[in-house]
Formats: structure tokens, sequence, C-alpha cells
């Protein structure tokens, strides 16, 4: 399966829940259908799961799909992880640089999931297509990010 087409289907979904209730997997493969997404109950099923929705109670009785506030951030490390995973295939400090090397496209992807973690010692990143430049505050930030690369990828 192209990772692309799985990606571009849980976003779908994840704007759906967020702009209306769906109770049911067949309603949202209805909703998913109508934005020109195909799926199967299998596939929206697997996709409920890895996007850990959960159902919740409306102010009208009924339930809808909706993301778990715990799940995300339970999950950030791992969502971090998968996308390190998916795109690094390469990583290098330059003093108190890092540079990682990414399949082709997604280096900005990369940069923009370092961005978010908010990490001790990163002042800023810069993302071509396939490489990223993240500018430490010195060089001992730079080897124990570094380390960290090292671990996510294992």
């Amino acid at each position: 399966m192209d990772a692309h087409m799985k990606k571009s289907r849980q976003k779908a979904i994840l704007d759906i829940i967020a702009s209306k209730d769906v109770e049911t997997q067949n309603q949202l493969i209805e909703e998913l259908t109508k934005t020109g997404i195909a799926s199967t109950q299998a596939t929206v099923s697997r996709d409920i799961k890895a996007l850990q929705l959960i159902k919740e109670l409306t102010p009208g009785g009924g339930y809808r799909y909706a993301v778990s506030g715990m799940s995300e951030n339970q999950n950030y490390a791992a969502r971090l992880k998968s996308i390190f995973k998916e795109s690094v295939t390469s990583f290098a400090t330059a003093q108190n640089i890092v540079v990682i090397k990414t399949l082709p496209g997604l280096a900005p992807a990369a940069c923009g999931a370092i961005d978010s973690m908010g990490i001790s010692g990163l002042e800023g990143t810069i993302a071509g297509d396939d490489t990223g430049f993240l500018a430490m505050s010195d060089a001992p930030a730079a080897e124990r990010f570094c380390a960290e690369i090292a671990l996510m990828l294992k």
C-alpha cells in the first residue's frame, strides 16, 4: 500500500470528524467517498485504530468519532519515531549543526516534527527537499540530538 495514500486518507478522516458528527464506520466510508477516497470497512477500521479515535457522547445523546486528547500526547513520540523511520536516511553533525538526509520531499515533514518537539538546545531548522539543517546551541547539543536520532531509528 502506498504510504502517501494512507496518510491522505487518515488526514481526510481527521478533517471529516472535525467538521461533522460521524457515528459509524459506514458513515465515515460514505464521507470519504464524497471526498473522492474509496475505502473498505476493514481499512477504515484499521485507520480508526491507528489514529486512536474514540467515540464520545454528543450533546444530542448520540455518539461520534473524536480524537482522544490522551492518545495524542501518548503517541507523539511514537508518531515522531515513525516519521523518522519512514523518512530519514542518514544524519551527521558538523560542529553545532545536525544535517539530516531524507527520502525526496520529506525533509519538511521531518523538520516540522523536530520543530514541534521542544528539543533542548535546538535553535531552529531549515528544510530543503531531502536535507534538513538543524542549528543547535552548541556542538555537545548536536551530538546529544544525533544520539537521540540513532535511538529513534533502531
